[in-house]
């Protein structure tokens, strides 16, 4: 009894330290945005809300937080209709076809980052010769969120009752009425949900961001130009910004993308 005891303490304690050791640098980032001094170091000297006016104050933040709303909600919108009309095509598919297309859609979520930013890079600058900007991260973006959408919308379809769809048509409902009436209502919170995963995805997304932007900012971009010209404060304040809308983003996917029988 006391060994058993023993063994749940030391698998708990050792559980606890490792979730600390992940969540120890997010906690630092996020007390010291409001640190007094310009030391991130302990201990605190005060708490203040400085260093977010600060923040609000350099003439480049809200160009870049304009970019960086943008570029989420396109890339979540467009995400979200085809990645549905992708669901909704394998959904319709055998399991063992629509299982392998699956893995060939989830390609790019596997390959590096960095590979698929200078391939982009390449394709976008050299055989089309399309120039840099929003647009190219917006579809840039699109081939990593996307399979996550997609993968998300199929999960839920594969619990769907089509019987109910069949029964709309049966009533002279054409196909998009029936999609619009009867899938749709159905499949709505899962949607929501995936759409604010590829939101927080893109949201986070620097790398493929810093190939595709040309001559523009969005806050990971801008965070990276901080960072090597400055350690105050201010990047920690825009980086908890960035953490608030990502958890908070997921959260409530979660919500929303749970299945409620």
């Amino acid at each position: 009894m006391i060994g058993q005891r023993l063994r749940d303490m030391f698998w708990i304690g050792l559980s606890l330290l490792i979730g600390l050791y992940l969540l120890g640098p997010i906690l630092l980032v996020i007390l010291f945005s409001f640190n007094e001094s310009a030391l991130t170091s302990l201990p605190l000297t005060g708490l203040t809300f400085d260093w977010y006016v600060k923040l609000a104050n350099i003439d480049y933040f809200w160009p870049a937080l304009w970019n960086s709303a943008v570029i989420g909600i396109a890339v979540s919108i467009i995400s979200v209709v085809t990645g549905t009309l992708a669901a909704l095509g394998l959904a319709q598919m055998e399991p063992v076809k629509a299982s392998r297309l699956i893995y060939i859609l989830s390609l790019p979520m596997m390959l590096p980052a960095l590979v698929i930013g200078i391939a982009l890079l390449s394709f976008f600058v050299r055989l089309l010769t399309i120039r840099l900007g929003i647009a190219t991260v917006i579809l840039g973006q699109l081939v990593v969120v996307q399979p996550f959408v997609s993968a998300i919308v199929y999960a839920r379809l594969q619990t769907f009752d089509w019987a109910i769809v069949d029964s709309a048509r049966d009533l002279g409902a054409s196909a998009t009425k029936a999609f619009l009436s009867v899938t749709l209502p159905v499949i709505q919170p899962t949607l929501v949900g995936a759409g604010l995963i590829a939101l927080a995805i893109s949201l986070d997304d620097f790398i493929i961001t810093f190939f595709m932007i040309g001559s523009g900012n969005t806050l990971p971009t801008m965070v990276w130009g901080l960072v090597r010209t400055s350690l105050d404060p201010t990047i920690n304040a825009l980086a908890t910004m960035l953490i608030a809308v990502s958890i908070g983003s997921t959260a409530l996917a979660l919500k929303f993308s749970r299945y409620r029988g």
